[in-house]
């Protein structure tokens, strides 16, 4: 989308929000630029409501969009233009767009979505936990379910419970992680981020064999 697709920067309205109201704004991607359209579509590429709570995958369409990958075979945009960004976001009534999660890691259970990066963040306001990351496994009745991998700043375990009631006051119940599992560490690539692909494939049978 170069240069840009969306801006998140202050203005008179912002400013004179509450304190938390605006540090909840700056943590959102923002509003498109003129001659950029968006939208978050379900599985069937039906558009969703811009109400801030449904989350679905992101396509941008605008005359500076990409067409085709290089040395691709065809377009990157479907017949109406639309590009689909890869991401999973959610759009709010003023038109603000917040991104959830990167489509290959959301995880998606009895037909809703879970947001990694939100599961992850919740975790990491721990005062023990060092590094956090949570991936979707294959489940044998919701389809996907998540792993939380944990690492303490102690090098300790912790105890199971203790974490999960600690999580149950940021995120609803059905997201809490099917296990916890305690790590020395994590798979990073070369810019630091995690690699999720690799504990996806370590742990597809973990809840299998339960």
């Amino acid at each position: 989308m170069s240069p840009l697709g969306t801006i998140n920067t202050p203005t008179k309205k912002t400013m004179n929000l509450p304190k938390e109201d605006r540090y909840q704004l700056q943590t959102k991607q923002g509003y498109p630029l003129f001659g950029v359209e968006i939208k978050t579509v379900d599985d069937e590429d039906n558009e969703l409501p811009r109400d801030g709570e449904a989350s679905g995958a992101l396509k941008v369409k605008g005359p500076w969009i990409m067409h085709t990958y290089f040395k691709a075979d065809g377009p990157a945009i479907d017949n109406e233009g639309w590009f689909d960004t890869g991401d999973v976001a959610t759009i709010h009534p003023d038109g603000c767009m917040q991104i959830v999660d990167r489509a290959k890691d959301v995880i998606k259970t009895g037909g809703e979505w879970i947001s990694s990066i939100d599961l992850e963040n919740a975790a990491l306001t721990h005062e023990n936990v060092l590094e956090a990351c949570v991936v979707g496994v294959p489940h044998p009745k919701w389809d996907e379910r998540p792993l939380l991998f944990l690492i303490t700043k102690d090098g300790n375990e912790m105890d199971k419970d203790e974490i999960n009631n600690f999580l149950l006051e940021k995120v609803v119940k059905w997201w809490l992680p099917d296990d916890i599992i305690f790590v020395k560490e994590l798979p990073h690539g070369a810019t630091g981020k995690l690699q999720k692909v690799e504990l996806r494939d370590e742990y597809k049978d973990h809840l299998m064999e339960k």
